[in-house]
């Protein structure tokens, strides 16, 4: 089987009208199934591309193995190139505000009475509710919906240090569309998805909201918790270096105390068993925080791997690159920058975290530049190079 044939979305055809992080990640999950995704961008390109900062990575993170056309879509001419387009549509994308896409001709019932099998996928910030017209993003779904209070100290809620809700949020409206593409084999018609960020965040918390069910006691955030285990942190090595290590069971204890000599702590009988060297945490930890500092950083990481042990260096993200585990199983996948200071780079980005029947799902497109499908996708709908002309020429498409 070659990986063309592998790819489980092969032949299915998506139009996105997305920005940002969130519509794009779900068009990602379907373009790295082997869907053909056409992302809509403005006559000018999309304006994530040029985003600063922590902004700079959105585009390209999220936009490789998709066709990129730019149109005017509020040009009669450009909203009937689209809306040609989402005639022979399987699935559309789209994240903007709430009658965004209504106003612009381009809403679920207008869609839908054109093409009565599309499947039409709404990445918003709420599910129905009173929240429903609120404008939202990843931060105001953090702190909303309860992580940002769970992940920083007492009194400093804090978001998480990636886009995580609008990643999330992109999975779930893609978890949807495969699921409608599934029900579409038997009813023949298509229906609306809808993911959010504020439900994604509490999903997420689900956890901590079951903590308080069954102890009647509210989680406290990360920092200040009580772990259910007492080797479960980051700890200091000889070369002032961090490694966390978890020890969450009785038979990684006895490893523990072997690989380490530790034979004194294994004869105890107050720590054998979990809640024992939970609540002996203070006489205990101390011990273990000696022991590990004697190490360097690679021989407790040596010493730990050879165990079997749970434990993890403390990595940033820009190290990841020259992860050889990551290198050696098509984790990372080829990427060129296309936009910005380092235009013309070659790197890596990390490809989709999933393996199907021993495949890793890889690089058929590279993140495109801004119009660089525009004549191709004009021709393939039956507009004639006279014509595509034009259409440049008046500014209703661009192209690259």
């Amino acid at each position: 089987m070659s990986d063309e044939q592998f790819l489980p979305l092969g032949g299915v055809r998506v139009i996105e009208f997305t920005h940002m992080v969130m519509g794009p990640a779900a068009g990602l999950v379907l373009a790295d199934m082997g869907a053909d995704v056409i992302k809509l961008e403005p006559a000018h390109g999309d304006k994530t591309r040029g985003l600063p900062g922590s902004g700079a990575g959105y585009f390209p993170a999220y936009n490789r193995n998709k066709r990129s056309l730019c149109v005017d879509l509020k040009s009669a001419e450009g909203k009937a190139a689209v809306l040609r387009l989402v005639d022979a549509a399987d699935v559309v994308v789209e994240n903007f505000r709430p009658g965004t896409m209504d106003r612009l001709g381009f809403g679920y019932e207008e869609l839908k009475k054109r093409n009565k099998g599309l499947i039409y996928c709404s990445e918003k910030g709420f599910l129905a509710g009173p929240y429903e017209e609120r404008t939202a993003m990843d931060e105001v779904a953090q702190m909303m919906g309860g992580l940002a209070y769970m992940t920083g100290p007492p009194g400093r809620p804090l978001r998480a240090g990636a886009s995580v809700i609008d990643v999330l949020g992109g999975m779930f409206g893609a978890l949807g569309v495969v699921g409608a593409l599934l029900q579409r084999k038997q009813t023949g018609e298509g229906q609306k998805v809808i993911a959010s960020l504020f439900e994604s965040t509490v999903f997420l918390v689900g956890q901590h909201m079951a903590q308080y069910a069954v102890t009647g006691e509210a989680a406290a955030p990360m920092p200040a918790r009580i772990s259910a285990w007492a080797i479960y942190q980051v700890f200091d090595t000889k070369d002032d270096d961090l490694v966390f290590v978890g020890i969450v069971s009785d038979k990684q204890w006895e490893i523990l105390c072997d690989a380490f000599g530790l034979d004194e702590l294994a004869a105890d009988e107050s720590l054998k068993t979990n809640d024992g060297r939970a609540s002996d945490k203070d006489r205990l930890l101390p011990i273990i925080k000696q022991v590990f500092a004697s190490y360097t950083k690679a021989e407790l990481m040596e010493k730990l791997d050879a165990s079997g042990l749970p434990f993890a260096p403390i990595t940033r993200p820009d190290e990841l690159f020259d992860d050889p585990h990551l290198n050696a199983g098509g984790g990372l996948l080829p990427f060129t920058v296309t936009d910005g200071k380092r235009k013309g780079q070659e790197t890596k980005l990390p490809a989709l975290p999933l393996e199907m029947d021993g495949h890793r799902f890889g690089l058929r497109l590279p993140v495109p530049r801004a119009g660089e499908h525009t004549r191709e996708v004009l021709a393939e709908l039956g507009y004639s190079s006279d014509e595509i002309e034009n259409m440049l020429e008046a500014e209703v498409v661009t192209a690259e």
